[in-house]
């Protein structure tokens, strides 16, 4: 199913990969509701005509596609459009539904370790961490946040990789691989908000 979609990403090194997200759309990038190489330049533009410009491209959305790169936070704009995307905002007799978030992580030197490092356990079995410090605030209050949580399994305390926050990330390898899937889970959680314990302030 399609879905009106936001990207929000740095532009100076997440372009190219915002490209391909688009692209990825196929026949749905006609809901995309983003900016394009075609879209104006607003970068001599004030602070408040551009928020009110990414405002009125967010608000009919129904899912917004964070791109997670290494730089991520050094941008002005991208926890307040996650924020926005998260608010139910009003406008006359409408009020805008809450976005489903997604993040797909960037490949950086051929891997995603510099989100995402590997460790083995003493057992043998592999595991993934991921750096906090390389995400806004908005986006680790969302993550693990399913309430309650279900478990994958109960003793080992393994939560679903989609299903067990709000805010799930993903590698744009496996993105690729299936965008409707992504996106459709993000969407999904967005109609079931009682299940999900939001923060939606930065």
């Amino acid at each position: 199913m399609a879905y009106k979609t936001f990207i929000s990403y740095k532009y100076s090194e997440a372009g190219e990969l915002r490209n391909r997200i688009i692209e990825s759309l196929g026949e749905d990038v006609k809901y995309y509701q983003g900016e394009t190489s075609e879209s104006p330049d607003f970068s001599d533009q004030t602070t408040d005509y551009i928020k009110d410009k990414l405002k009125d491209m967010i608000y009919s959305t129904s899912v917004t596609i964070v791109v997670i790169s290494p730089n991520i936070k050094n941008s002005n704009w991208i926890d307040w459009e996650i924020e926005y995307s998260l608010k139910q905002i009003k406008r006359g007799d409408r009020k805008s539904g809450t976005n489903g978030v997604l993040g797909v992580v960037m490949k950086y030197s051929g891997d995603y370790s510099w989100l995402r490092p590997r460790s083995t356990n003493h057992d043998g079995h592999t595991a993934i961490q991921t750096n906090n410090e390389y995400l806004y605030d908005i986006i680790v209050n969302n993550r693990f946040n399913q309430d309650p949580k279900e478990y994958t399994c109960e003793v080992c305390g393994n939560i679903d990789t989609l299903k067990g926050s709000y805010i799930s990330l993903v590698n744009e390898e496996d993105f690729f691989m299936n965008p409707n899937k992504y996106i459709d889970n993000a969407y999904e959680k967005s109609k079931k908000l009682q299940n999900y314990k939001i923060s939606r302030t930065r």
